[in-house]
């Protein structure tokens, strides 16, 4: 019997080994430098995402405020095919379209039910997305920010690339996830370097970790973006804890005419923080980078941390009181919001 229970453990522990090196990917190869070792990259700050005891911890532990699933949410009319003038769409999650000098760029487009490596499981969608993919206008560029699933949605790229065969703009390691979908026009940044696609795109750094699988951990780097006309910027933080380097973006490159700033995905803080702001520190960033106007994202469409639905949005309100800054100020847009510049 016992012999039985060992043989069954050891087809458990393998067969969980061998889906997570399934979907584990092949990391950037190049010389070491201040935030990447020649095998992984770290934050300029040192903080790490938890282990695994931690992981642990926190399943166990787990107290998830409740999500129910909306979709009587109305979504927006269908774009315009392309603006001169600055004009940025929710549709959610992290994924903006946003139409300035005649360019159409998405970030970090999801249009998938889940986020998660099977069709079946992982987080789900609780709200459409703003704009019907059908309605996208052609689009030119893709900002990618790093290569969790929640950000690089393999099913929404191969539509993209399908459909408009826009370049991509990734950084450091992420460009072999999209040679596996033969998709070459690519431009890999690291911190601090730009492409030039019409309007520069520089990458800038985020505090944040990588990797799809058990055994990619931090093989590709993971990045904010600033977008400039020469005389406006938009600033796309993606995914980050709170950390010293948005003040250094601000000095940088500020001040912000506009600013995609996450609230969501930090309950529990203790487990969360190094990898995800609250509203709270939001603000901050708001408030660091020197932006005239942010909005929010990365808020109430997948349940991917402890805070229920609506939570982020209740915190940021309260947080900007206690602030004394005006909601006009640091806007919660609803699925398919345009914002225009004045």
């Amino acid at each position: 019997m016992l012999l039985w229970i060992f043989v069954i453990f050891l087809l458990l522990a393998g067969g969980i080994l061998l889906i997570g090196w399934s979907f584990s990917t092949p990391g950037h190869q190049g010389p070491a430098t201040p935030h990447f070792d020649g095998k992984q990259f770290r934050n300029k700050s040192g903080a790490k995402a938890r282990g695994f005891a931690a992981v642990l911890q926190w399943i166990i532990k787990r107290d998830q405020g409740p999500w129910a699933k909306n979709y009587e949410t109305t979504q927006g009319e269908a774009p315009v095919s392309s603006s001169d003038q600055m004009r940025i769409t929710f549709v959610n999650h992290s994924t903006f379209l946003i139409q300035w000098n005649d360019l159409n760029i998405l970030t970090d487009p999801i249009w998938s039910e889940r986020c998660s490596p099977v069709s079946f499981a992982g987080p789900q969608r609780m709200r459409p997305p703003g704009i019907r993919f059908e309605d996208l206008p052609p689009i030119d560029a893709v900002l990618i920010s790093h290569n969790h699933y929640d950000h690089l949605d393999i099913p929404s790229i191969k539509r993209i690339q399908k459909e408009f065969a826009p370049v991509f703009v990734v950084p450091l390691g992420v460009k072999k996830h999209l040679a596996q979908l033969n998709i070459e026009n690519t431009i890999e940044l690291d911190w601090w370097q730009s492409a030039h696609i019409g309007m520069e795109i520089k990458a800038v750094p985020a505090q944040h970790f990588s990797g799809r699988g058990m055994f990619d951990r931090d093989q590709t780097l993971w990045a904010g973006y600033v977008i400039s006309d020469g005389i406006k910027k938009i600033y796309f933080a993606g995914d980050s804890g709170y950390a010293p380097l948005f003040k250094e973006i601000g000095k940088k490159e500020g001040p912000m005419d506009v600013s995609l700033i996450p609230i969501g995905a930090y309950m529990p803080q203790w487990f969360m923080s190094p990898v995800h702001i609250s509203p709270e520190e939001a603000i901050k960033v708001h408030q660091d980078v020197r932006s005239r106007q942010s909005i929010a994202m990365h808020f109430g469409t997948f349940p991917l941390a402890d805070e229920g639905q609506g939570k982020a949005e209740e915190d940021l309100i309260l947080s900007l009181a206690a602030h004394q800054i005006p909601q006009s100020e640091f806007i919660i847009p609803e699925e398919g919001e345009v914002w225009t510049a004045d």
